[in-house]
């Protein structure tokens, strides 16, 4: 009787277990995983992506933002236009003008870069800095001045599968300046190792990442820039002739915005320099959810403002950040409706 007795009471226990998931499951909270493309290690984006992981995991949310170091905006830009399966649960980091190139793959002046068409629609989600990355060139030799001066020089440049490090610098030199490879030594390192050689004397100018936001307030220099100022040595910067950056708009459709780094920014800088930017976003799929979008957008707004008070991280985070370059048109539906209940979808119209 005594062990029939416990064999009843453990089956009603079991039961009324299944009754309670079987109720409670559909008010529980799925995780919802999402990818995010970033770029190479050592990138401040993907130390920014990884802390959002971080503090995403401590409050218990129901996304699990999966940071995933890539070769950068390109590899981004051409793994989501043929890898359908990313569709629905990738997020990636690009700027507007790879963007407009997309259709543009694998033909000139783009072959190098973009090796394929890319025609799918993607959505913006937000932005989280403007970048004049491979803009402008530092250099050891006082003698170099302007680009014109790179002429037959070794540069170092980021690698062929980043736009800002490795593309945007190709394009500058060639529409702007009629400098190719064939007349001048390009070498495509990659950000982690064009330090070393620079340093060494190896290679005559490199580029060099940078951050900013609208109204150029806030600046974000890369990690090179620690490596370079602990050598000790004396640094030139270059940057455009005025009126480059009309010229480039007009003949590769671009959208660069004209921009003037103000002297002390960087390490040793005496005077201003002048360049251009485009703007770097989170994107997405047509197809991506927008709920999840509208999500996305809800949490980054709100460890956003937590970020830009950590040194290295996210200091060009304001909300006119996030919004500047969105439209009804390009953005996500979910992201739209999470701006207008921030209050903030019009602070885009300012920039």
């Amino acid at each position: 009787m005594l062990n029939t007795y416990k064999n009843g009471n453990t089956g009603r226990i079991f039961c009324c277990l299944i009754m309670l998931i079987i109720l409670v499951s559909p008010f529980m909270a799925v995780a919802e995983d999402v990818d995010v493309l970033v770029c190479p290690e050592g990138c401040g984006i993907l130390i920014s992506d990884l802390y959002i992981s971080r503090e995403l995991r401590r409050a218990g949310s129901d996304i699990s933002w999966n940071p995933v170091p890539t070769g950068g905006y390109l590899y981004n830009l051409m793994e989501m236009g043929r890898n359908s399966k990313r569709w629905k649960n990738t997020i990636f980091a690009i700027n507007d003008d790879t963007l407009s190139f997309g259709p543009g793959g694998g033909q000139k002046p783009f072959t190098k870069f973009i090796t394929e068409p890319v025609n799918e629609k993607f959505r913006l989600l937000y932005g989280f800095y403007w970048g004049p990355t491979g803009h402008y060139f530092i250099t050891l030799d006082p003698n170099l001045k302007s680009f014109s001066d790179l002429k037959g020089k070794k540069l170092g440049l980021g690698l062929t599968t980043q736009s800002d490090w490795g593309m945007n610098p190709t394009l500058d030199l060639e529409y702007g300046y009629g400098i190719t490879s064939e007349n001048t030594e390009l070498s495509y390192l990659g950000p982690a190792k064009l330090g070393k050689p620079f340093l060494n004397g190896k290679i005559d100018a490199i580029v060099a990442a940078l951050g900013t936001g609208p109204g150029f307030r806030d600046w974000l220099p890369s990690a090179i820039f620690w490596e370079l100022k602990k050598s000790g040595k004396k640094l030139y910067y270059i940057g455009h002739d005025p009126g480059t950056g009309d010229k480039l708009n007009e003949r590769l459709k671009t959208a660069y915005i004209t921009l003037d780094i103000p002297a002390g920014t960087l390490p040793g800088q005496t005077e201003a320099i002048h360049t251009i930017t485009d703007r770097d976003f989170k994107a997405c799929h047509e197809s991506f959810p927008d709920d999840l979008a509208y999500k996305i957008v809800m949490t980054v707004a709100k460890i956003g403002p937590k970020m830009k008070l950590n040194v290295g991280l996210w200091q060009t985070w304001s909300p006119e950040m996030m919004v500047a370059g969105l439209s009804e048109e390009n953005a996500s539906p979910g992201a739209v409706r999470a701006y207008k209940e921030l209050g903030w979808w019009g602070l885009r119209k300012k920039w």
